[in-house]
């Protein structure tokens, strides 16, 4: 669980119970791809469990499961298919067909092809920390989670998001880290990097399993390479690559975390409460490392708002909501919600 981290911040103004983000995923339930459907996007129970809840609350986090499959079509079949159809006009009445058609050919092609077509699945953890305003997915690519991120904000009322945003760049603070050898209170180095030129060359350097407090890396920094990526372990309990986009990557829980627990404890609760329960304090410490949060950073989501179809939305563009940091994607309006003494605020 979570080897990939991609962590937004939610604005406050955000109010919901758990009941209300299952009601909202119930509208767009994961589903498999039709005969001719090229891809499909949804929600699936979080346990595996089938009809089970689409939305669990371990320890007061919120875990949620994304799935989405797509059709494999080789382009070389497509085009063989699409050269076909082209030659039975050719013949049939003498003319080659003009660019509009060959067009509408392919996409009769790939109507065609589609129900014989290969599917491939794929599925990412989301996790919702109310305590924190925290919105974590489990993936490395952006592209990816902003697609997650527009299917949320497109179903929960009011929900608006924003990355992470931090008040010293993490490039400039692994370079930092690796010149001076002063890595950050309770984290430390390990033996893997990348440094890379912002020169028209784009050289890169790359290090595995390789010690990085000499200085060979300092005179690479000294030259102008800039970390990109950086492995770290954070008080000896969590090791990952830190990325210049604030991206955590192969994420792992080493041997103290699981200390005291039986090899049979293992489950889907007991698995989010260790995971959770590490990175919730990670990630404030390491916010802390880079010198402390910006309020209203970046977009979380600049591409445009995706239908519950799998469709984009370009008719639609993320809206920004009134007094809103630039970019900061948001959903619809949200009727004022009542919330009892008990409910958690956001």
């Amino acid at each position: 669980m979570f080897k990939n981290m991609i962590v937004y911040r939610i604005a406050p103004q955000w109010q919901v119970e758990l009941t209300q983000v299952e009601e909202a995923l119930a509208k767009t339930p994961f589903m498999e791809c039709g005969a001719t459907q090229e891809k499909s996007l949804g929600w699936v129970p979080p346990r595996g469990e089938q009809h089970g809840a689409l939305a669990e609350s371990v320890g007061g986090q919120w875990i949620l499961r994304f799935m989405v499959e797509s059709k494999v079509l080789p382009g070389s079949v497509l085009a063989r298919k699409v050269k076909e159809k082209a030659e039975r006009i050719e013949q049939e009445t003498g003319r080659k067909p003009g660019k509009k058609e060959t067009k509408e050919l392919k996409e009769d092609a790939k109507l065609d092809l589609l129900p014989m077509a290969f599917t491939k699945q794929g599925s990412m953890w989301v996790w919702i920390d109310p305590a924190s305003r925290l919105l974590v997915l489990d993936t490395s690519s952006q592209g990816r989670a902003d697609e997650v991120v527009s299917l949320l904000v497109d179903s929960l009322p009011g929900l608006s998001v924003a990355l992470l945003h931090t008040q010293t760049s993490p490039q400039a603070a692994m370079a930092h880290w690796l010149k001076e050898q002063e890595p950050p209170v309770g984290f430390s180095i390990d033996r893997e990097c990348e440094l890379k030129s912002a020169t028209e060359d784009k050289a890169v350097v790359r290090y595995a399993r390789h010690p990085l407090d000499i200085e060979e890396v300092q005179a690479h920094i000294d030259a102008g390479k800039l970390p990109t990526k950086l492995a770290l372990t954070w008080d000896d309990r969590v090791s990952f690559m830190l990325t210049e986009g604030l991206q955590l990557k192969k994420v792992a829980f080493l041997d103290t975390v699981f200390e005291g627990t039986k090899a049979d404890d293992g489950g889907f609760d007991t698995d989010v409460a260790i995971a959770t329960g590490e990175l919730v304090k990670l990630i404030p410490d390491l916010v802390e490392a880079l010198g402390g949060e910006v309020e209203g950073g970046p977009a979380a989501a600049g591409a445009a708002l995706t239908q519950p179809d799998g469709k984009a939305a370009t008719a639609v563009a993320p809206r920004k909501s009134k007094g809103a940091a630039a970019g900061v994607v948001t959903g619809p309006e949200q009727e004022p919600v009542d919330t009892d003494p008990g409910s958690v605020p956001f």
